[in-house]
């Protein structure tokens, strides 16, 4: 009974292993899912730790090093690369980041929010036609024209990348 039961086990494990084996792996998942930061092709900056990126996502830094004025471009809300921003990035709910906003702008802390984007394709071109604009889109959906950066030396898809 005992050499029965152990064989079941050994043919249970087998049966996982290769189940295992025939589903992607997460760094498959990783690129597909991973959101990309981008700004126009021209940025002089080449990369940014995640502190800078939150401070930018945060309103707190409005200027790149060279003095351009940052656009900060938002996707609409249900978006799947939104839901990784306010996750990751703004460690909030909608409803605080909402909140968050007007209390910034009604304090005058900036002087506008974030622009509203409902597609990849529009953060494509506001990216290409606004020197300052930082985005962000699925890495699946990235087109020429924009210039992808690297968060804490990391690009989409590598090992650690914080934007998964």
């Amino acid at each position: 009974m005992i050499a029965r039961r152990g064989g079941q086990w050994a043919a249970l494990a087998l049966v996982v292993g290769v189940a295992a084996a025939l589903l992607p792996g997460p760094a498959a998942s990783q690129t597909t899912d991973a959101v990309a930061i981008v700004v126009h092709p021209e940025a002089t900056v080449e990369g940014l730790t995640f502190a800078q990126l939150r401070r930018i996502f945060l309103g707190d830094q409005q200027f790149w090093p060279d003095r351009t004025r940052i656009t900060l471009l938002v996707r609409a809300p249900d978006a799947y690369e939104r839901s990784v921003v306010l996750e990751r990035i703004y460690d909030m709910s909608e409803e605080h980041f909402r909140r968050y906003w007007i209390a910034k702008i009604f304090r005058a802390d900036v002087s506008s929010g974030p622009k509203i984007v409902y597609s990849n394709d529009m953060i494509l071109e506001l990216i290409t036609a606004l020197p300052g604009a930082i985005g962000f889109m699925r890495v699946s959906e990235v087109a020429g024209g924009v210039k992808v950066l690297p968060i804490d030396g990391k690009l989409p898809g590598e090992s650690g990348y914080p934007l998964l």
